[in-house]
């Protein structure tokens, strides 16, 4: 799949149009909340650390507005931009090398790893966990990760493994572990609201302690998958095509499934379970890219951080002081656009 010269400048065009749109949805954010701070102040404050260039700004605004952004919002908003990358990436990668639009990052059960993981942490009454994370968020990615290596095991059969076996066990472990998760919510009507709240997905914890740990997995796995954008190219050709190609369809399809758990596992110990995110995402951004993964992977990623981001402003504004789960956010937003892609796949299979 050659890209010309031409669809490379229209690309980096649309690249850079998307990266503007974020770092606007950032100042954006940030300026929104109990405290207002205009965007040209949130601007002053937001550059203010920067070496020569933060001397240079003399925003006039209320000193405490430092604390505010770079202490509460700024670390927020930056986590739900690495969270709807991440989101977004896996999503990308999972109905590539599926060929299914309807996979998600959560395919092989590692959200409910997470929810069992951060439930035991929630009904330990485990506040404080390692570097200064919360004990729900350690809990939440051990238990996605270790989830993701059972899945593994047990539907790896060597040579005569696949992708069936792999699902199959995914969907298996997930509705044991969601069975388990919701005993213990019976016996535990104390904390019955902290786990509901958690896996609806929110970012009120946010923290640059819990920054550190997500960003540099996320990062490192989206661009693992980026570097294997031809791999899924030819996998969308079929398994036969890819092999005549000298491509491991077996070894890569693992090979995906695995990093993208585990951007998934990142993604979701920090923030909750959030839906949606990783189905939509690539959709909408495959109609101005098309299915070329070298193109499709770094939109979609740009463009789950700017919609998290987005749906986590509106999340902790629209009936403030009251804070909605961004979950229900995002599920508003994808509940009516996975219906519609229901009705426009059966419409096509009408056709065929």
């Amino acid at each position: 799949m050659p890209i010309n010269t031409k669809n490379r400048i229209a690309f980096g065009a649309y690249i850079i149009i998307l990266l503007i749109i974020l770092f606007i949805s950032i100042l954006f954010a940030i300026s929104l909340g109990a405290a207002d701070i205009n965007m040209e102040d949130a601007f002053g404050i937001l550059i203010k650390p920067v070496p020569f260039i933060g001397r240079i700004i003399n925003a006039n605004y209320d000193e405490s507005y430092f604390s505010i952004i770079w202490d509460i919002r700024l670390p927020r908003v930056l986590l739900a931009a690495v969270v709807g990358m991440g989101l977004a990436a896996a999503g990308t990668s999972f109905q590539g090398l599926l060929r299914n639009p309807m996979a998600d990052p959560y395919v092989l059960g590692v959200s409910s790893g997470a929810s069992f993981g951060a439930t035991l942490a929630i009904v330990s009454g485990l506040s404080s966990g390692f570097i200064g994370l919360a004990g729900s968020t350690v809990a939440a990615f051990m238990g996605a990760i270790t989830t993701m290596a059972a899945v593994y095991t047990l539907g790896n059969a060597g040579k005569h493994s696949s992708m069936v076996t792999l699902l199959l066990a995914g969907i298996a472990i997930s509705s044991f572990l969601s069975a388990i998760v919701s005993f213990i919510m019976v016996f535990n009507h104390d904390k019955l609201e902290s786990i509901v709240l958690w896996t609806m997905g929110s970012f009120a914890t946010a923290s640059w302690s819990s920054l550190y740990l997500s960003f540099p997995i996320i990062l490192i796995g989206s661009i693992i998958l980026l570097t294997m954008a031809r791999e899924m190219n030819a996998l969308l050709m079929g398994d036969e095509s890819a092999m005549h190609l000298g491509i491991d369809v077996s070894r890569v399809r693992k090979l995906l499934l695995i990093v993208g758990s585990i951007i998934t596992a990142a993604a979701v110990s920090a923030s909750g379970i959030i839906g949606f995110v990783g189905l939509i995402i690539p959709h909408v951004v495959r109609i101005f890219t098309g299915p070329d993964h070298r193109r499709l992977l770094p939109a979609a990623s740009i463009s789950g951080a700017i919609f998290m981001i987005i749906s986590d402003t509106l999340a902790r504004t629209l009936v403030a002081p009251i804070e909605i789960p961004v979950g229900i956010i995002t599920s508003l937003v994808g509940g009516p656009f996975f219906l519609y892609l229901l009705v426009r796949n059966r419409k096509q299979a009408y056709k065929g």
